[in-house]
């Protein structure tokens, strides 16, 4: 028997279970989008794209029956209500189906419901993207759904969801996004294109960690001491020279951390912050709502995973780990009274 090369690589892949998929772009020109987790970051993002014509189907719970009948509405004191009247809302992924791309915006705190929330909506090539806070939830959808599925997207804004359909917008809204496999693809700037188109910014980065990273730059001192302040706004952080000291040198660990991790952040990265924090006026961060509310907040995702790979940096992280720890007590305190 004479074997040609192409049938010897056959053969070898079989023998080792090899299996490769490669995500080029979208293929669909109108993709399919599914939103799971339509609280604020999910029904402002999926009402943006739908308004704009993209074809979004909402995965909902608690507001299902309201947005079925009214819509969502965003509102904001900058510009005109936007409000999507007929809204594709589900109370099951079954009744979606397969969809080329599916945006994950529940809290990280729910994580685990998503082994048996996302095979009715992937088929072979479908992409997730994670809008979700913190560190390892690109790992965590990774190692269940294949990694070449997956892209990281980190949203830079300030919104509400003060009653059910309406999303609140006070500032920004930008979305950074990366591959969560390496270095941008083709498809990473079609998932952008779609957003662009209704009008969301949208950058590509060529290193997702490192974005991760810049984000818990802010997150982690003013989502933190917010909680730990007593459930205080950012205007109040800002206002109270104690906090404010705090918050300046907690952003400096955290930078710290990254640099250890190879990634190596602006000086000036703390006082930009600072001056975007400003312009939010009185914002209610997400976690300090969740711990005011008795909802579950996303302290290893935001706080917890950071120190643990701060420690294991050898990095000097004295500040970030009291904060872990008072965020802890302050919501054990708060279940257990």
């Amino acid at each position: 028997m004479i074997w040609n090369l192409s049938s010897q690589l056959t053969f070898f892949l079989r023998g080792i279970n090899f299996h490769i998929v490669l995500y080029q772009g979208i293929n669909n020109l109108n993709p399919r989008i599914a939103i799971v987790g339509s609280g604020a970051v999910g029904s402002y993002y999926g009402a943006r794209l739908a308004i704009s014509g993209a074809d979004v189907h909402f995965l909902m719970r608690a507001d299902l029956e309201h947005v079925q009948q009214f819509g969502l509405r965003i509102e904001s004191s900058k510009a005109a209500v936007e409000h999507l009247e007929k809204v594709n809302a589900y109370g099951s992924t079954a009744d979606i189906g397969y969809c080329d791309l599916v945006i994950i915006a529940l809290k990280a705190t729910d994580n685990h419901s998503l082994e048996k929330i996302l095979p009715p909506l992937l088929k072979e090539d479908t992409i997730i993207m994670t809008l979700q806070n913190g560190l390892g939830n690109e790992e965590f959808l990774a190692k269940r759904f294949g990694g070449n599925r997956v892209i990281g997207g980190l949203c830079f804004v300030c919104i509400n969801r003060p009653s059910p359909g309406v999303v609140y917008h006070i500032a920004q809204g930008r979305i950074t996004c990366g591959e969560f496999s390496g270095l941008p693809v083709p498809r990473t700037h079609d998932v952008g294109l779609i957003f662009k188109r209704a009008g969301i910014p949208f950058l590509v980065a060529e290193s997702l960690p490192k974005e991760r990273w810049r984000k818990l730059v802010w997150n982690i001192p003013f989502n933190g001491l917010a909680i730990v302040g007593g459930g205080v706004d950012t205007a109040t952080v800002l206002e109270t020279n104690n906090l404010y000291c705090l918050a300046k040198e907690l952003m400096s660990e955290v930078m710290g951390v990254a640099l250890a991790l190879g990634y190596e952040m602006p000086d000036s990265l703390i006082e930009h912050n600072l001056n975007e924090t400003k312009k939010m006026g009185s914002y209610n961060p997400s976690s300090m709502i969740d711990f005011v509310m008795g909802k579950p907040v996303e302290v290893e995702a935001i706080w917890g995973e950071a120190v643990r790979i701060g420690l294991e940096a050898g990095s000097d992280i004295v500040r970030m780990e009291c904060l872990y720890n008072l965020i802890r007590i302050a919501i054990d305190r708060r279940d257990n009274p």
